[in-house]
């Protein structure tokens, strides 16, 4: 019987085996130096808190992501957000599905009982016309079996586009961007995002969530800027 070889979603190179998967380059690639569990910046130990965690913790409890924003995975994450390549969102989930389980594996990652996405202002969500974290958000929750909350939290202002802002200004121009629509407190939410790079989005959202009694917030995104 001939088998049909499969495709590594990264690099698109054939692979010896059928169906999903990542071809070794792409995987040495993927694979991340030591890092800090709570902010996911290098660090010297991958199991503790870095010094800068240990003097001035971000709101939120454990961050899992798959590599830095760079090639290749960098370039399918920009084809997902601006070239309206939503088929990437499976793939790309699914990547990060799997630095989940082995957090859960071999660091005690707990399991969370909701999941929410960052929210696009609704000018911005229907220009694009999808919002990838939401995409990928759905994809986690239902192969986790956990509840999705698509209108957890919504974004009341319009922001200037983070990209080229400094932290300090970003900061300021995400300052009572977003409310929360539904009761958290005593719950354990992940927020899922595309790409963190100074934190500053999804720390307000964490900041918000515990607010209002969320018991832990965790952050999972597809790129970590290192």
């Amino acid at each position: 019987m001939l088998t049909i070889p499969g495709i590594c979603w990264l690099c698109r190179m054939p692979l010896a085996r059928s169906g999903w998967g990542v071809c070794s380059r792409c995987a040495r690639s993927l694979k991340l130096p030591p890092h800090c569990p709570q902010c996911g910046l290098p660090a010297a130990h991958g199991r503790l808190p870095c010094g800068r965690c240990l003097q001035k913790p971000p709101p939120w409890q454990r961050l899992v992501y798959i590599s830095d924003y760079a090639a290749p995975l960098s370039s399918l994450v920009h084809k997902l957000k601006f070239q309206r390549q939503t088929t990437l969102a499976a793939a790309l989930a699914r990547l990060l599905l799997l630095n989940v389980l082995q957090e859960r594996r071999t660091a005690g990652l707990p399991p969370a009982d909701r999941i929410i996405s960052v929210p696009l202002h609704r000018r911005r969500a229907w220009r694009r016309g999808y919002n990838q974290s939401d995409l990928l958000a759905r994809c986690l929750a239902r192969w986790l079996g956990c509840q999705y909350e698509a209108r957890a939290v919504s974004r009341v202002r319009a922001t200037a586009i983070q990209h080229h802002l400094s932290a300090r200004l970003r900061r300021r121009n995400l300052k009572n961007a977003f409310r929360l629509e539904l009761p958290v407190k005593g719950l354990h939410i992940v927020i899922v995002d595309d790409v963190v790079t100074t934190g500053s989005t999804v720390a307000q959202i964490a900041r918000l969530l515990l607010q209002h009694g969320a018991a832990t917030v965790q952050v999972w995104c597809l790129c970590r800027t290192l």
